[in-house]
């Protein structure tokens, strides 16, 4: 796929670029000292939503890779801004885990099961019937549904689990109401990325290890795209779409060899 170009800054991916659950992938210290020691602008810029930027920094230590809570992006972060400049002081019922309740509460959004102005999903190892049933009776009444990213599935250490679009369906096939989701490849994602890492799009690259969000996103926004194997896509999958990443590699550690 040729040599990859030296770029000033790099928006990376976490689930199945990072690590699995709490496995750390090969070569991902080497890829992150290379970073520092080159001075390279980064930004973790995921689509997952259970964590805080500091709780994502605080993972990552216990894998022994120390990286600052501001190199982190999150698709719960995206979507609370994205509600508060859409409605200033509205209200939310939330299906989702700490990560994106607490950005929500950042952002001025309050909770309200009875008429909330939105019904947001995303992660969560809570998910159960009664959330999903008054789900669906706030969106019929008129809350407006938004998901946090559209992923249907994520890697963990012993294969995938369901992600946010998997958890919504129930939500969308009983309503008859699509959501809007906010994260990777959603171009407000994209844009608010390159702008906390400080690049103009061609100066930067995107990291991934999916081609629906990952790579389809940087294609969009104009950013060089490096598929890593080591997620959810194997060369076979690849075939199936009808767009190319830039770069193919197994994992971010070819990266600090190919530069």
């Amino acid at each position: 796929m040729g040599k990859i170009r030296e770029k000033k800054g790099f928006l990376c991916d976490m689930d199945g670029v990072i690590y699995h659950g709490d496995q750390v992938l090969p070569g991902v210290t080497d890829f992150i000292d290379w970073l520092y020691r080159e001075n390279k602008n980064f930004l973790f810029l995921t689509n997952s939503s259970e964590r805080t930027p500091r709780e994502l920094s605080q993972k990552l230590s216990r894998m022994n890779l120390n990286v600052d809570e501001s190199h982190f992006y999150t698709s719960a972060l995206a979507t609370a801004e994205f509600l508060s400049n859409q409605m200033p002081g509205c209200s939310a019922y939330c299906i989702g885990a700490a990560g994106l309740l607490n950005a929500l509460y950042e952002a001025g959004i309050t909770m309200n099961e009875v008429n909330p102005d939105y019904v947001v999903v995303g992660e969560t190892r809570s998910y159960n019937f009664e959330s999903i049933v008054k789900a669906v009776e706030l969106v019929r009444g008129g809350a407006k549904l938004i998901g946090t990213n559209p992923d249907l599935s994520g890697p963990v250490e012993n294969g995938i689990i369901p992600a946010c679009r998997a958890l919504m369906s129930p939500v969308e096939m009983v309503t008859g109401y699509n959501a809007y989701y906010i994260g990777k490849p959603n171009p407000l994602m994209m844009k608010t990325g390159l702008r906390l890492l400080g690049c103009a799009p061609e100066d930067a690259a995107i990291i991934g290890d999916r081609m629906d969000t990952d790579i389809v996103a940087g294609i969009e926004s104009e950013i060089d795209t490096i598929l890593v194997l080591s997620g959810v896509t194997n060369r076979d999958t690849i075939r199936t779409f009808p767009y190319r990443p830039k770069h193919i590699l197994n994992g971010v550690g070819d990266i600090a060899r190919e530069l």
